[in-house]
């Protein structure tokens, strides 16, 4: 069985983690993943502390085994959720968008481990120098908001920068991917995109069945402009989006236009309005699975790979 440092670390069985997937990655999937051996995240987004800590309560009730929170650092929200983490004895806590520095020391003085994702070495470094637990080095590849190297890249420039355990994200959707991650100087992964096809995933039905129904080619890269850029799948939203941002629409008009999409998908599919965030694997996805049933199924292809890599070697 593979068994990494982060392993221990976090009292988890298996090194994979579930992306923390705003308006996706809520307290019944974070808890279905870590009851599958891996480490469950819910996603706080945009949303106010109070759904937070219902989430994590729903969590709760459903696993004792550690779990996580992804805190948008963005979010109006950030101050209340950091303080809620810890009221709540979260095990783990994830960043993005954002530096976590003013919460990491009281963070740290609760017990939580504390695992920033980078998109840059430079980020890798500040992050390794503010005390955080481990990192996670999230390529381009992945669905929601993208950084500009892809994770074949990224991955042994962070691991080589840094000390810290490094967990690789982006482009990950089978036992091949944590082989590759592993090989790539990576302790372990985390999947967003492959959980959207979890059994215990809510997103709307039409969500799921376009994710499962994905090829190749289905994503696209959106929000260059303003400095975010997000991958989602090419829908009717998608195409007008691009079409605007490089038009004569505002900065402003911009942002609205791009406003509740994401909720709009996820809540309603709607198909004309919604932004379904993917990532290029998304075409790897094949069929509806409990979450456990992911988590084991992909540590199990990649140790049969890992194992097999000494025939290359004479």
């Amino acid at each position: 069985m593979i068994r990494s440092e982060i392993c221990e670390m976090l009292g988890i069985q298996y090194p994979v983690f579930q992306g923390g997937m705003a308006w996706i990655a809520d307290g019944e999937l974070a808890a279905a993943v870590s009851e599958g051996g891996g480490l469950g995240i819910i996603a706080a987004g945009n949303a106010p502390g109070s759904s937070v800590r219902e989430q994590i309560k729903n969590a709760r009730s459903l696993t004792k085994k550690p779990i996580g929170v992804n805190i948008m650092l963005m979010s109006p929200y950030a101050d209340d959720i950091a303080q809620i983490v810890i009221e709540e004895n979260i095990e783990v806590v994830t960043t993005g968008a954002g530096n976590p520095a003013k919460y990491i020391k009281e963070w740290k003085a609760a017990g939580i481990k504390v695992i920033p994702v980078v998109a840059s070495v430079a980020l890798a470094k500040l992050m390794t120098r503010l005390g955080a637990s481990a990192l996670i080095a999230e390529g381009g590849e992945s669905g929601g908001h993208v950084g500009e190297l892809t994770t074949m890249v990224l991955v042994p420039q962070i691991c080589d920068a840094t000390t810290l355990p490094v967990i690789a994200a982006g482009g990950i959707a089978d036992g091949r991917g944590v082989a590759a991650a592993f090989m790539l100087g990576a302790c372990g992964v985390q999947m967003g995109t492959r959980f959207l096809s979890a059994i215990e995933c809510n997103v709307h039905p039409i969500y799921k069945d376009r994710i499962l129904k994905a090829t190749d080619l289905c994503t696209m890269v959106t929000g260059k402009r303003l400095g975010h850029p997000v991958r989602s799948l090419r829908t009717q939203f998608a195409r007008e989006y691009s079409k605007a941002e490089y038009g004569g629409m505002t900065d402003e008009d911009l942002e609205a236009l791009g406003t509740g999409a994401l909720r709009l998908a996820v809540q309603e599919g709607d198909m004309k309005k919604g932004c379904f965030l993917a990532g290029q694997i998304a075409g790897m996805v094949k069929k509806e699975q409990p979450a456990a049933q992911i988590v084991k199924e992909v540590m199990e292809e990649a140790e049969p790979i890992l194992q097999g890599a000494s025939k290359w070697v004479k």
